[in-house]
């Protein structure tokens, strides 16, 4: 693990965290298009970092806390403000924007509930072993997907059917319960490996 700082992965993982207040101004001025493909390209530098940190052996120790804080600043950034009443198209607005409270609720409480857990864990056991799960990596993927197919709903309401944004809600919604209590098994896990390597 390098400790450097400058290496592309860490370029695009920054870029990534610079467009998040790009993507919030466009959906602020209502210009989801273009909101869409920047959170399109935000999505595709997520992945870019990761294959270039492995193909060119430029994995560093910045880089594994800087990627997940990106990856959550953009999609916790996207669920609050899709929540807003004041982000919907104001001329035929899609029935079921703004996003439901309950489901940003579940986006972040999620996020909290691990990150608390993991520095409670942390202080109690010094265990720092943490990485991220499969499921963890699915809800994030299910994630990325349900705001392109929001951002796709705000662009052309007339194209949606009423059931199309419901399932997206609680697709989000259940992925968001079942990977935050998944993770709780998946950390007691790597506690139990860790010890029976120091035994």
């Amino acid at each position: 693990m390098s400790s450097r700082i400058v290496t592309l992965p860490n370029v695009l993982t920054m870029f990534r965290m610079v467009l998040v207040p790009v993507f919030v101004l466009l959906l602020f001025y209502q210009r989801f298009i273009w909101a869409m493909a920047v959170f399109i390209i935000a999505g595709i530098t997520d992945g870019l970092d990761g294959l270039f940190a492995r193909r060119f052996n430029q994995k560093s120790q910045l880089g594994t806390i800087l990627d997940p804080i990106a990856d959550k600043l953009l999609l916790v950034t996207s669920f609050i403000v899709l929540s807003l009443p004041s982000i919907s198209p104001q001329q035929q607005p899609p029935s079921h924007l703004p996003v439901p409270f309950w489901v940003t609720t579940a986006v972040i409480s999620r996020d909290i509930f691990i990150t608390v857990g993991a520095a409670a864990i942390n202080i109690v056991t010094g265990f720092r072993g943490f990485r991220p799960s499969w499921l963890g990596k699915l809800n994030t993927t299910v994630q990325i997907l349900a705001v392109v197919a929001i951002l796709l709903a705000a662009t052309i309401p007339s194209w949606i059917s009423g059931y199309y944004l419901p399932a997206v809600y609680v697709t989000v919604f259940a992925f968001s319960i079942i990977s935050g209590l998944h993770y709780v098994f998946f950390v007691s896990k790597l506690l139990n490996e860790e010890r029976k390597q120091s035994d």
